[in-house]
């Protein structure tokens, strides 16, 4: 579905360095890191909404510039913010995206409208921000676009609108032939849905693998602060240290099992672990 190898992007005071990862159909792949790691430059490089310096881009397994067009008719892009007329009303909205895609299909969209609780004749600057992304998101599900592409969809949604997009998301990826890329740092909600999880930091892949590996890899350990040393501080990515212990998360912590036996305790962590402790590494 989609293909980045060894892709760069140099601005004045940031560098995207030689990225690479792929999503295969079927999967939901969550995009993380911290504000300003390089995700929307990312997404803006996938949409040639960017020139990329060097490397390689491919969306259904084509150039995504040489075929530009193609392929965009293919998918469906939900940004953080809305772009929309703010004076029109949903109706007339759509009267002006649906004429750009060659499969969009009515019947589908006035079924998002209504699943969504949505009024034709509402006017979007009258829309909430979770009203406005139901809307991008019903313009995005109603053309058979087969990768969604999403920048921050549920930033600034409360609980309910949150969960209703991620139980729509998955949904949709019950068909095999679609996939999502998922763009967020509410890491929380990848972990619901996401199969498979990209950590971009400073502009550079820290891992791209599956949420189960990801998650089985690493660990949260706890113990005294006694057992810290020049050493043992060696086998941690990072530590948080108290008056009376620290807290540090480690890759393949069964190793430090063995060195410390019950001196510690191991927790599996969430990637909001894994994303904090390797930011502040």
């Amino acid at each position: 579905m989609l293909e980045i190898k060894n892709v760069s992007k140099n601005f004045e005071k940031f560098k995207l360095n030689d990225i690479s990862f792929n999503l295969e159909s079927g999967y939901i792949m969550g995009f993380i890191g911290p504000n300003g790691a390089g995700k929307s430059t990312t997404i803006k490089l996938i949409m040639n909404l960017l020139k990329k310096d060097s490397g390689e881009i491919k969306i259904f397994g084509k150039d995504h510039i040489d075929f530009e067009r193609e392929v965009k008719n293919r998918i469906g892009f939900v940004y953080d913010e809305s772009y929309f007329y703010e004076d029109l009303t949903i109706n007339q909205m759509k009267n002006i995206i649906a004429p750009f895609y060659k499969n969009w299909d009515e019947k589908m969209f006035s079924k998002y409208i209504k699943d969504f609780n949505l009024d034709y004749t509402q006017k979007i600057k009258k829309l909430s921000k979770g009203m406005k992304m139901k809307f991008s998101l019903a313009t995005a599900l109603s053309h058979n676009a087969d990768l969604i592409i999403m920048d921050e969809p549920t930033s600034g949604l409360d609980p309910i609108f949150r969960r209703e997009i991620l139980d729509i998301l998955y949904s949709v990826i019950q068909d095999e032939n679609k996939s999502i890329f998922f763009s967020t740092h509410i890491t929380t909600d990848l972990e619901k849905v996401a199969d498979y999880i990209t950590f971009i930091n400073n502009g550079e892949i820290v891992f791209s693998k599956s949420k189960d590996e990801v998650l089985e890899s690493y660990g949260v350990v706890k113990g005294g602060k006694d057992l810290l040393d020049g050493d043992t501080r060696k086998e941690f990515i990072g530590i948080r240290e108290t008056n009376v212990g620290f807290e540090g998360l480690a890759e393949n912590p069964q190793r430090l099992k063995k060195i410390f036996g019950s001196e510690i305790l191991i927790e599996r962590p969430t990637l909001e672990d894994i994303m904090i402790y390797s930011v502040r590494r």
